[in-house]
């Protein structure tokens, strides 16, 4: 590999007059664009929808001994839905050694899971934007394993089903969900059954939770925070339901948690049901009004916090209650905390993880600091909330209220104790990823607990075993910002006994869950030790670490999913070559050894990656399909980057080629790694089938390379990413002799429409158009949570945000036409399009010319297919007579 210096912008005005004729052919019309589009359209569907996603497994002892079934999401041949599908998993080598391909069976008789033309409710619309959901049919379930009951939003609704024993087999054959009925006036959103009880599920409705119990029909509404108000300015509060920062940017979508395991009872015997949940209050939160072309008002309303304005207010609450004779939901009680306890942790800005340990004994929470550079695991007892509210036919007291009221009226005399534990803390001054490493062991002492914990402390995520007192002790350790409170018992640092590393060097633990095989003391976890651009099995020993065992094949990126015994796991793989298959392994290990005995032995197929006389569950990519190919350099800084290219298809020896950089380029995103891109960039694909060359480079910030590799980007968005993407683009054409330096496009979505933008606008001369879409164009505009992660607040980083906003670089945008194309959706409810009005404006105002395609009916991503196809169709024509 060689170094790289950044080219000079000249020289590329000098290759103009050099460069050789487009080797593409005429340009093609409208329709013919249309029609390569809805080529690659049909074949990233059956891409996409052939890969079974959502596993679990079900192990159960029959009378011919153990089995096992595995249970997924997935499309049958010859639908477009995905329903719930399983296998049953042979326990025994085949005999003549060859690996059996599974055949899908359906778990559901012929159903139609999406709403009728596709008409889902905002509830639902919103909340697959924030999961950047775009499949149709069943897209998640709930699961209660010893019943085999499964819960699922459809249709607008909630449906039931389960696969039942009978005499101790199963019934193989589909059933048929039941509608569950329901007098809620909104969707039924976030349902899971009780994990104690599998008669008792909870789901959210109209920003409020309720509880139904299967069996006596009886559906009660447990908090009463939100009033159904027209004016969300009237109408601030919600239950169990996350704010907007925390599900977009913190990627969490729940904001409710059963307790596991009933830990009491009443006088008469009768359980006590639990469940946790996050109240927010939105009340200080900037309002935000959309343009909808399908509302009589004409805009929507939405809270939008953005950078240096106030966040929700999140607040931790318990209900409880118990079951009368006839199933009838009784005794609701809604506990708090003492204001204490919050007065306590006033540092604390956002509640990015919360639950319960696996006993039920405690509740955790994983509070976070605005600056995002401060983070503490808490344990909190279920006594330490408050009776507040002991009727539930009244709203919940607000906040503010609160203040004025006798203590006495709302249960809390003599329980000014908050058992409020940290047991670890994280900090930063670059800012902390948060993840979801955490697995709590049974619990040897009344003083101790010991967990499994993610950190980065060394620039790089790995796994510790972590042991903390559970004793409080009030002077040691105390900082300036920590008031100190010895009457409500909460300790502001945590006492660690013990700290061990499982995992350490120069590569990354996955942010994803780990598994623990208690019995063998070991923990599985997907990482990148052998390379940044592979993901991969491994397991360690906590009890003993030593050497890490890798449990996957070289050559592909995996995704995993473990049974509850850690005697399975099942693997979707693919490579930048070959399309996704799916195996089912078994997992032999022998702890004993130092590294671990482990081996995995391949059980059955689920997916093949190509295409056998026998094997109908295929991902076979078509034959005009062409892989894109992986190249690395090392950087100015002396990284090691990464990239792709996508050649075009008739190359021709002395013929140089438009060439498209696609970017992203901003952080939490890695778009370069050894997996198959037919799915994701097929687009990409279909460019370079029209003769044109196309680029992808991860540049500093991007994710998975470890802290001080992202670090570059801190209070500075904007101002490095276009150097490493030059520097990479000019490294690459210095390799291959098809590139036209005179003419290269830059086009991304969202921070990648932000650096088109800033390409274009900075480096003029290297990029001849720009195609933004949905940019970030003032990073004062966008979200408290992204922004002020990587910027700071602006208010102390004022030349940070002036220099990263593309408003500053109007002036500097090319005054030639068509080199400029905007691209947004009117609905965009995240990069909203007072963005994309901020920036026209700057742009009339230098008399700077610029093209604009807007999508009215279109959120952040362009989810309608017939909007779809017109936006691939419009790049593309906008390409061929511009480029």
């Amino acid at each position: 590999m060689a170094s790289v210096v950044l080219a000079d912008e000249h020289l590329y005005e000098d290759e103009m007059a050099q460069s050789l004729p487009p080797s593409h052919k005429a340009n093609k019309s409208w329709s013919e664009l249309r029609q390569a589009v809805r080529k690659t359209r049909r074949l990233a569907s059956t891409l996409l929808n052939r890969v079974p996603n959502t596993f679990t497994f079900r192990s159960m002892s029959m009378p011919n001994g153990r089995e096992v079934r595995l249970y997924y999401l997935g499309v049958p041949s010859g639908t477009r839905e995905n329903t719930l599908l399983y296998v049953d998993v042979p326990l025994n080598e085949s005999p003549d050694g060859n690996v059996p391909q599974l055949e899908w069976k359906l778990l559901l008789e012929a159903f139609h899971a999406t709403p009728l033309h596709g008409k889902f409710s905002k509830e639902e619309l919103l909340l697959r934007e924030r999961k950047r959901v775009g499949s149709f049919g069943i897209t998640s379930y709930d699961y209660h394993d010893t019943s085999g009951k499964f819960v699922f939003p459809a249709c607008n609704g909630l449906y039931m089903c389960c696969d039942k024993l009978v005499d101790g087999h199963y019934i193989d054959k589909p059933v048929f969900p039941t509608e569950m009925p329901s007098s809620c006036a909104s969707s039924r959103m976030d349902p899971k059954m009780c994990p104690s009880n599998e008669l008792l599920l909870a789901y959210v409705s109209g920003n409020d939770l309720w509880v139904t119990h299967l069996e006596s029909g009886c559906e009660r509404r447990l908090t009463f925070v939100h009033k159904g108000l027209e004016s969300i300015a009237d109408d601030p509060l919600s239950a169990g339901v996350p704010s907007f920062v925390v599900q977009e940017e913190f990627d969490r979508y729940t904001g409710y948690w059963w307790q596991p395991q009933v830990t009491d009872t009443t006088a008469s015997g009768s359980a006590v049901y639990r469940i946790l949940y996050e109240e927010v209050d939105e009340t200080k939160v900037d309002i935000l009004r959309v343009v909808s072309p399908n509302s009589e008002d004409t805009a929507d309303e939405y809270r939008y916090p953005r950078a240096g304005t106030p966040n929700a207010i999140c607040t931790l609450k318990m209900l409880e209650f118990t079951l009368d004779d006839e199933g009838l939901i009784v005794d609701v009680v809604n506990r708090q905390l003492p204001e204490a306890a919050s007065y306590s942790l006033n540092w604390m800005e956002y509640i990015v993880r919360a639950g319960w340990t696996p006993n039920g004994e405690y509740v955790y929470a994983q509070l976070l600091d605005r600056r995002q550079q401060r983070l503490q695991l808490t344990l909190i007892t279920p006594a330490s909330f408050c009776c507040v509210d002991p009727t539930e036919d009244e709203f919940v007291i607000s906040s503010d209220v609160y203040h004025d009221i006798d203590m006495k009226d709302c249960g809390f005399e003599g329980q000014d104790q908050a058992d409020v534990k940290v047991i670890y803390e994280d900090r930063t001054d670059i800012w902390l990823n948060v993840h979801d490493i955490l697995h709590f062991f049974p619990q040897e002492s009344p003083t101790e607990i010991s967990f499994l914990w993610g950190s980065e402390k060394t620039g790089f995520r790995h796994i510790y075993h972590v042991t903390s007192s559970l004793e409080d002790s009030f002077n040691e350790n105390m900082t300036d910002d920590m008031p100190e409170i010895p009457a409500f018992g909460l300790p502001s640092r945590p006492q660690v006994l013990r700290e061990v590393a499982l995992t350490s060097g120069d590569w990354e633990v996955c942010e994803k869950q780990i598994w623990v095989d208690s019995r063998r003391k070991l923990v599985y976890f997907v990482g990148m030790k052998d390379t940044p651009l592979e993901t991969h099995l491994y397991v360690v020993s906590y009890e003993k670490p030593g050497a890490i065992v890798r449990l996957t094949r070289l050559g592909y990126s995996h995704t995993v999913s473990l049974d509850q015994e850690c005697s399975m796991y099942v693997s979707v793989y693919s490579s930048m070559t070959e399309a996704p298959a799916c195996h089912v392994y078994n997992i032999h290990s022998e702890p004993s050894h130092d590294p671990p005995a482990v081996r995995t032995q391949v059980m059955a197929t689920l997916l093949q990656s190509t295409l056998t006389d026998s094997c109908q569950h295929v991902t076979a990519i078509s034959d005009d399909y062409h892989a894109p190919e992986l190249f690395s350099y090392v950087g100015r800084g002396g990284d090691t980057m990464h990239g792709m290219l996508y050649k075009p298809h008739e190359l021709k020896p002395g013929c140089r080629y438009p060439t498209v950089l696609f970017v992203y380029g901003g952080p939490q995103v890695q778009c370069v790694n050894n997996s198959n891109k037919g799915t994701r960039f097929l687009r990409l694909h279909t460019l370079a089938s029209l003769g044109y060359a196309v680029v992808v480079i991860d540049s500093r910030g991007s994710c998975r390379r470890g802290l001080k590799f992202e670090s570059h980007i801190k209070d500075c968005l904007g101002t490095v990413e276009i150097d490493d993407q030059v520097e990479g683009l000019t490294w690459l054409a210095s390799q291959v002799d098809f590139i036209d330096t005179s003419r290269v496009a830059i086009h991304g979505w969202s921070y990648g429409g932000y650096l088109s933008l800033m390409g274009l606008a900075q480096k003029p001369n290297i990029f001849k158009v720009a195609i933004a879409g949905a940019p970030v164009t003032s990073w004062n505009l966008y979200d408290t949570g992204y922004t002020e992660r990587y910027m700071g607040l602006p208010k102390d980083n004022h030349n940070g945000y002036k220099n990263g906003s593309v408003l500053e670089f109007v002036e500097r945008f090319p005054s030639e036409e068509n080199r400029l194309l905007i691209v947004h959706g009117l609905m965009d409810e995240n990069v909203h399009f007072s963005h994309t009005s901020a920036l026209i404006n700057a742009l009339i105002r230098a008399c700077k010319p610029y093209q604009l395609q807007v999508y009215p009916n279109e959120r952040h991503g362009i989810r309608n297919p017939e909007a779809s196809e017109h936006y691939e169709t419009m790049i593309f024509s906008f390409l061929q007579q511009n480029l």
